[in-house]
C-alpha cells in the first residue's frame, strides 16, 4: 500500500505568504489513478485546496504515471498539502478566488482576482499593461538587446544596434479556474535584421499578486561580427504622485535595501518635521506640504532629485549601486556589496511595480536600472545581460591547432580530451532561459515585505512529495531510503554524503557562476 500523499515546502514553510501560485508534479503507481479530475487536495487541517490537475505521463496501462497539480495563492501558507483520489471528506471549496482568462481579437485578457493584465498579440510588447486595483502600474513590458560588432582590443570603431522584441504571435497555450499560461514566440528586431528567437511563457494563478515569467532565447547570431553587449526586461512605469511621495526601493545582499524617495527630504539642513520623514522611509503618502516646517516645504525646489538608479553585478562576488540627478550628469556612489538578490521597486501611495530575477548574482553579469523616475512614466530595466559589462564574446578558443584531417584530429585525442572537429565550436543553437517574477502593488509596501519578495523571486518557493511515497509508488525504479541500520549500510551512506557535498561544495569553492555556466556542473578540473 502506498504512503499517503503529502507534498511539503523543499526549504521549509515559507515565512511569507508567495505571492503567486505554484506547480507542483505527484506520480502515482501503476494503476492507482485513472483520471486527473479524480484528485483532491486539502491542507494539513483537513479544509479542501482549489485546485487544478492534469496528465504529464502514463504508464503502459493507460493510467496516470504524474500529474501536474496547480494551487493559487495560499493565505496562510499551508505547511503541508496532501493529494487524494475521490473527493475531500468534510466539505468543498468555497470563497477562493477563481482565475479568468479570455482571448479577444489582438490581445489576451487575465484577471487573478487581484491583478489584472493584458497581452497583446502582436507588436513590440509582451505586455500591454498590468493593473492592480483598477490602476495601471506596469506598462509596455518588453525585451531590449544590443550588439556591438567587435570586441578586439585597438579597435577604430565600434559600431552598436539596439534591438526590441518583436512578438509572432501570443496564444493562451492553458487556461483553468487556478492556472493560466500564455505563450509569447517572437525575435529581436532592428535595423532591418531580426534575430535572437525567443519563447516567454507567464503563468497566472488565481489569487496571485505576481506573474511568473519564463524567457528562453536561442543563439543564432554569428559569433566572428555578433557580440550581445546587452539583454534585458523593460517595463514603463506610470508615475502620478508628487516626487517626493515616489519610491525606489532596490535589493542588495542578505535582506538589505536601498531605500530612498525620488526626492528625499531627510538628512537635509532643515527638518521638514519627523511625521514627514518617518512617512517617507516606510514608503507611506507624507502629511500635506502645508503641514511641514515651512524652512523645507518652502524650498523643495532647491533639494536634488534623482530620477536614475543602477546596480551592476558583473562578478559572483560583488555588486555596485550608483545614482545620478539625469543624462549629462556623473553617476553618484551609493553603495556596493556582495550579492545581490536582484529586485527593484518603483511608485508611490497610488501604486508601484517590482520585478525579480531569479538566481541574479549566479547568473552574472546581471543590473537592474531605474530610469526617468522623475518624469510621468519611469522604467525599469531587469538586465539579464548587462551593459556595463564586456560584450558577449562566443568565438572558439583556438584555431584548430593544424587539425585539419580526421587522423590529425584522432592525434590530437592522444593528449588533450577534446574531440576537436572543424564546425564543433560553434554556438548557433545553444539556448538559455531566465526566469523572472513581475509584482503589482496597491501601493509601496513595507521594506520587511518587499524583502520577503525579493527572497521569493531569487528562489521560489517549490512543493514536493515526501521520499517515502516517491519510493513506495517505484516511480524511479528500485532504491531504497537512507539507511544506516548497519556498519556497512552507514559506511555506504557517508561516502554518498561525501560525493554529494563535494560535488555540490565545488560551484562555489571555483565560482562556477554567470551567464551560460550556472547550472551546469562542470567535470573537468584544473
Amino acid at each position: 500500500m502506498p504512503e499517503p500523499l503529502i507534498v511539503r515546502w523543499l526549504d521549509g514553510t515559507p515565512d511569507a505568504a508567495p505571492p503567486g501560485g505554484t506547480t507542483f508534479g505527484v506520480p502515482f503507481a501503476r494503476g492507482a489513478v485513472r483520471a486527473a479530475d479524480m484528485l483532491s487536495v486539502r491542507d494539513a487541517d483537513g479544509s479542501p485546496v482549489r485546485h487544478q490537475a492534469w496528465p504529464t505521463a502514463t504508464w503502459p496501462d493507460g493510467s496516470l504515471k504524474w500529474v501536474g497539480i496547480a494551487v493559487g495563492a495560499p493565505a496562510p501558507v499551508p505547511e503541508t498539502l496532501t493529494v487524494e483520489v475521490g473527493p475531500v471528506a468534510g466539505g468543498t471549496v468555497g470563497g477562493a478566488p477563481v482565475l479568468r482568462a479570455a482571448q479577444r481579437d489582438g490581445e489576451i485578457v487575465l484577471d487573478t482576482g487581484v491583478l489584472r493584465c493584458v497581452v497583446p498579440r502582436t507588436g513590440t510588447d509582451l505586455i500591454r499593461s498590468i493593473e492592480r486595483a483598477g490602476v495601471v502600474v506596469a506598462e509596455r513590458g518588453r525585451l531590449v538587446s544590443s550588439v556591438v560588432d567587435t570586441v578586439d582590443e585597438g579597435a577604430p570603431v565600434v559600431h552598436r544596434t539596439a534591438f526590441e522584441s518583436r512578438v509572432g504571435d501570443a496564444v493562451l497555450e492553458s487556461s483553468g479556474p487556478v492556472r493560466a499560461v500564455v505563450r509569447i514566440t517572437g525575435s529581436h528586431g532592428g535595423a532591418g535584421r531580426e534575430w535572437l528567437p525567443f519563447v516567454v511563457r507567464l503563468y497566472f494563478y488565481a489569487g496571485a499578486r505576481s506573474i511568473r515569467m519564463m524567457h528562453s532565447f536561442v543563439w543564432d547570431g554569428d559569433e566572428q561580427r555578433d557580440f550581445l553587449a546587452s539583454l534585458g526586461v523593460r517595463f514603463e512605469v506610470p508615475l502620478r504622485d508628487p516626487l517626493y511621495d515616489r519610491h525606489v526601493r532596490i535589493a542588495g545582499a542578505d535582506g538589505g535595501f536601498l531605500v530612498e524617495a525620488v526626492r528625499g527630504v531627510t538628512g537635509l539642513r532643515r527638518d521638514p518635521g519627523i511625521t514627514v520623514r518617518r512617512a517617507q522611509i516606510e514608503g507611506r503618502a507624507t502629511p500635506p506640504t502645508a503641514e511641514w516646517n515651512p524652512e523645507v516645504s518652502d524650498r523643495l525646489d532647491l533639494i536634488p532629485a534623482w530620477p536614475d538608479y543602477t546596480l551592476s553585478q558583473l562578478s559572483s562576488d560583488g555588486f555596485s549601486l550608483r545614482k545620478r540627478t539625469g543624462p549629462g550628469f556623473p553617476w553618484i556612489d551609493v553603495a556596493g556589496g556582495t550579492r545581490a538578490e536582484g529586485y527593484a521597486y518603483l511608485g508611490g501611495p497610488s501604486g508601484g511595480f517590482g520585478v525579480g530575477l531569479r538566481s541574479f548574482w549566479q547568473s552574472h553579469p546581471v543590473g537592474i536600472d531605474v530610469r526617468s523616475a522623475t518624469g510621468e512614466r519611469g522604467e525599469v530595466t531587469c538586465w539579464l545581460y548587462s551593459p556595463q559589462a564586456r560584450p558577449m564574446d562566443l568565438r572558439f578558443y583556438h584555431d584548430g591547432l593544424g587539425q585539419d584531417s580526421h587522423e590529425q584530429q584522432l592525434e590530437g585525442l592522444e593528449i588533450t580530451y577534446e574531440d576537436y572537429e572543424e564546425g564543433f565550436g560553434t554556438p548557433y543553437g545553444v539556448a538559455r532561459t531566465h526566469e523572472l517574477t513581475l509584482f503589482a502593488y496597491e501601493a509601496t509596501p513595507a521594506t520587511p515585505d518587499l524583502a520577503a519578495d525579493a527572497r521569493y523571486a531569487s528562489r521560489p518557493a517549490l512543493l514536493q512529495a515526501l521520499p517515502g511515497y516517491l519510493r513506495s509508488v517505484q516511480i524511479f525504479g528500485d532504491w531504497s531510503l537512507v539507511d544506516r541500520t548497519t556498519p556497512a549500510r552507514a559506511a555506504l551512506e557517508d561516502k554518498l554524503d561525501f560525493l554529494f557535498d563535494y560535488y555540490r561544495s565545488q560551484v562555489e569553492q571555483r565560482r562556477w557562476y554567470g551567464f551560460w555556466n550556472y547550472g551546469d556542473v562542470m567535470h573537468t578540473y584544473d
